[in-house]
């Protein structure tokens, strides 16, 4: 069957469209001032993106896939992350869907870096990330269901810090799979990852402690 359009990551575009989201735009909205301006890093079709504006908050979308960012209700950027320097300095800086965990050393830190340069002095950095505990307890099946869409993931593979693993998204008879290579991060390597950025731990945003805010140094 035809699966339409996917990122050079493999994500499908169809899917991520037929996500809503899981509580993020609530999260972010909660650990910034009322009408903060959001830098949205990795926005994909604009799943939380227009929650944030929904909730009074001018947010650009940044995404390295055109055909997501054709979809985006808001200001876009196309571009990588680890590539983006504008000439403007934003309230909050928002790193979602476990980016933080990936497996490049040199990509998480020009991900933190893309970060550190577009925040504001007095702003935030909001992350989302797997924590230790994910990659000690996740199993084979796990997943559940966002709006008309499971999630499952499988072939679960564990070599040392890295955890390789495919997530099947279906809906109705259509299925998409996509597979992804994440690594831990226990708190000292991540607390070393934000210094060398040029950032500092400041809290947990959530009581699972998988989103946290971090500071300019």
């Amino acid at each position: 069957m035809d699966q339409g359009a996917f990122t050079a990551d493999g994500c499908s575009v169809e899917v991520y469209r037929l996500l809503p989201p899981a509580g993020e735009p609530g999260i972010v909205h909660a650990a910034v001032p009322g009408g903060a301006s959001i830098l949205e890093l990795g926005s994909g079709s604009g799943r939380i993106t227009h929650g944030l504006l929904d909730l009074g908050h001018p947010v650009v979308a940044v995404d390295d896939s055109p055909e997501m960012l054709a979809h985006v209700r808001a200001e876009t950027v196309c571009s990588k992350i680890e590539d983006l320097r504008l000439d403007r300095l934003f309230d909050a800086v928002l790193l979602g869907s476990h980016l933080v965990n990936t497996a490049d050393e040199a990509v998480r830190a020009a991900f933190l870096a893309a970060a550190r340069w577009h925040v504001s002095p007095g702003g935030r950095v909001l992350v989302e990330w797997h924590p230790p505990e994910w990659f000690e307890t996740v199993r084979d099946g796990q997943g559940g269901r966002l709006g008309e869409v499971d999630l499952r993931l499988g072939e679960i593979v564990r070599d040392g810090d890295l955890l390789s693993a495919v997530v099947r998204y279906s809906s109705g008879d259509r299925w998409w799979s996509q597979p992804f290579t994440c690594r831990c991060l226990p708190l000292p390597a991540l607390d070393a990852a934000l210094t060398a950025a040029g950032l500092t731990f400041d809290r947990w945003c959530t009581a699972d402690r998988t989103w946290f805010a971090a500071l300019p140094a």
